[in-house]
């Protein structure tokens, strides 16, 4: 198997925000002989993202989409064998009987692996990279993600202690947001965030982690985030924070900030803020609540619902703001709002 060694270079955003190395700053990445043929790339602040397609060969995005590395070359066998050593490396393992598994190693480098047959083209791996500054929201205003007047209202829903969705698609700048968001919070707040793979960078002195646990190998011993969040609750949280609501956990999620935590936040895979709808009803049906409960609880909930999208060139902007409202039918829908009016 072979891996390109790689040379660190800059990212200049133009327009909106991109990942950037901070000045002076070297990447800190883990090193473990797992790791050695992804070294290169590992080490270039422009890479996002890795994808490994079995012996059909590695992909790297620079933010403007997947590009095949002519230099790699691996079986197989031994794509396997990478998969099932990152995997053990991050603590969790993967075989024929749990095909899919997602890891966070040190660093903060997410892996998930998928097993054949479930990935029927060979094993397939992919891999997060950690953004290496953990930008403010003065650092993303002034990159370009949102304008002057979004800002304010930004500082204003935090300060207001608003509970906040951020939407958008996979890559589109959920995670950063909402981390700029946390680290605007007073330091005196306690902020608890749950996730599956833990991936917040929040830039705040009083930030608890919570990180969901598979099952081992008996089956027994799972620790799921519907399980943590009802855990955080009793850490007397001031912001409580689910990373990436994707089941049963919205259930508690919106229970939780039904009942007198304000200030918490969340975010959902959704294209559009006039998807948001449909998603959160896919979720909450996961959870036993039929439509016109989600939209209660969502109503009553959640104040503003911020969505986020990925242009071109990799590009992240702030493209739309809104409050669910409950329509005539008993139906959740998200009423767009004007920055400057919030």
């Amino acid at each position: 198997m072979v891996g390109p060694r790689g040379v660190p270079t800059v990212v200049a955003a133009a327009s909106g925000w991109m990942p950037v190395t901070p000045p002076g700053r070297q990447p800190v990445r883990p090193r473990h002989p797992s790791l050695e043929p992804l070294e290169g790339h590992l080490d270039d602040p422009d890479v996002t993202d890795l994808f490994v397609n079995g012996a059909a060969g590695l992909f790297v995005d620079r933010g403007d989409g997947p590009v095949r590395d002519a230099g790699w070359r691996a079986t197989d066998e031994e794509v396997r064998d990478l998969a099932v050593a990152l995997i053990g490396l991050g603590g969790r393992h993967i075989d024929d009987a749990t095909p899919c598994v997602d890891v966070r190693l040190d660093g903060g480098v997410r892996v998930h692996a998928v097993l054949p047959p479930v990935s029927a083209e060979g094993t397939a791996i992919s891999i997060r990279l950690p953004r290496l500054d953990r930008p403010s929201l003065g650092d993303l205003h002034a990159a370009g993600m949102f304008d002057d007047a979004a800002r304010a209202d930004l500082d204003d829903l935090i300060a207001r202690r608003e509970n906040i969705l951020v939407t958008g698609a996979a890559g589109a700048g959920k995670t950063t947001l909402l981390a700029s968001l946390l680290g605007a919070a007073p330091a005196h707040e306690r902020i608890v965030t749950i996730e599956d793979v833990a991936e917040l960078r929040i830039d705040h002195p009083h930030h608890v982690r919570l990180e969901a646990r598979q099952a081992n190998i008996e089956g027994a011993g799972a620790i799921g985030l519907a399980r943590l969040v009802r855990e955080a609750l009793r850490m007397r949280p001031d912001r409580l924070v689910v990373g990436e609501c994707r089941g049963e956990e919205v259930r508690e999620l919106l229970s939780a900030l039904n009942t007198g935590h304000d200030g918490g936040a969340g975010t959902v895979h959704a294209n559009s803020l006039h998807d948001v709808p449909a998603r959160l009803e896919a979720l909450g049906a996961l959870a036993g609540l039929d439509d016109h409960a989600v939209a209660r609880q969502v109503a009553s909930a959640i104040g503003f619902v911020l969505h986020v999208e990925r242009g071109a060139g990799g590009v992240r902007r702030l493209a739309g703001v809104g409050r669910p409202r409950v329509d005539a039918a008993g139906r959740l829908t998200i009423e767009e709002s004007r920055w400057g009016d919030l």
